[in-house]
């Protein structure tokens, strides 16, 4: 399902029929399951969403709010699944020197993402999200990066994400800037950053799960806000909801999925899942 409504965003307009003739809670569990598939590896969450929303034809505005709200839902299950890391990190910040470190370098990673998401939230919303095109490049460019830092990264001298660096931690934040283009994927984002910073691949993923907590939290804050009049509408609500728990659910399999196959074979196969899903879109819009 996620790579047939992922391959064909131009033909958005033949779907609007069927967009009518199916009920809008099928279409939020479709995206909350993309979502918690793809939020953790580094394919691009939110461009693989735009592209299945294009895809299913949903034109409507609310869809590019929901995309990146049900991230919280992902989000959520990083805190499940290290909820005793993290809560021991927070109960023993006023007597633990670590625990301080730890959570300044989660705090000087996310400044920079805080600073350029204020001043190009609408930009990114009204101009990005909606180019197929940009998408597309964004996850072949990502996936040939992610294909040589794999191979030829600097041999790791990190390897506890709790324990890194204050400049490691600020050169993670300054890549995961370049995860607002869609279709960039935070996660590959930072995830690189930290492997030419010699962190070790399974530390590099796990620390980006833990500075996705203050980004999305952030991200959903600021999208509901600005879309507070949307959100009220009859109805909008209960789809975030249930978009929200099914991202949740399947990113609490897939975090662990991840972890084993980055142990095993590194992020090669997510470069190749990249520029294969890329290449198609880029090729189907060449030929219509």
């Amino acid at each position: 399902m996620n790579f047939f409504f992922t391959i064909v965003p131009p033909f958005g307009s033949a779907f609007r029929p069927l967009e009518r003739a199916v009920p809008d809670w099928v279409y939020a569990v479709i995206l909350g399951i993309i979502e918690g598939l793809t939020e953790f590896i580094p394919v691009s969450s939110t461009g693989m969403m735009l592209l299945a929303k294009q895809g299913m034809g949903l034109t409507d505005p609310f869809w590019n709010t929901f995309a990146v709200m049900i991230q919280l839902g992902a989000i959520l299950a990083v805190v499940v699944l290290y909820f005793q890391k993290l809560w021991g990190a927070v109960v023993t910040l006023p007597t633990n020197p670590d625990s301080r470190r730890f959570a300044l370098t989660i705090i000087i990673a996310f400044l920079p993402s805080v600073v350029l998401g204020l001043l190009l939230h609408d930009f990114i919303k009204a101009v990005l999200f909606d180019s197929p095109t940009v998408q597309c490049i964004s996850l072949i460019i990502g996936g040939v990066v992610l294909l040589f830092i794999d191979r030829y990264a600097p041999a790791p001298t990190q390897d506890d994400p709790t324990k890194l660096t204050l400049k490691t931690a600020l050169a993670i934040g300054l890549f995961q800037v370049l995860s607002m283009i869609p279709g960039t994927s935070r996660s590959g984002s930072t995830i690189v950053g930290a492997m030419l910073m010699k962190v070790e691949k399974r530390a590099a993923a796990e620390f980006t799960f833990f500075l996705a907590i203050p980004t999305m939290l952030g991200a959903f804050v600021l999208d509901a806000w600005e879309s507070r009049e949307q959100l009220a509408a009859a109805g909008r609500l209960e789809l975030l909801g249930i978009g929200f728990v099914t991202a949740f659910i399947v990113a609490v399999v897939v975090i662990k999925a991840m972890l084993a196959v980055v142990t095993r074979r590194g992020f090669a196969p997510f470069g190749w899942l990249r520029i294969a899903i890329g290449g198609t879109g880029l090729a189907i819009l060449a030929l219509t």
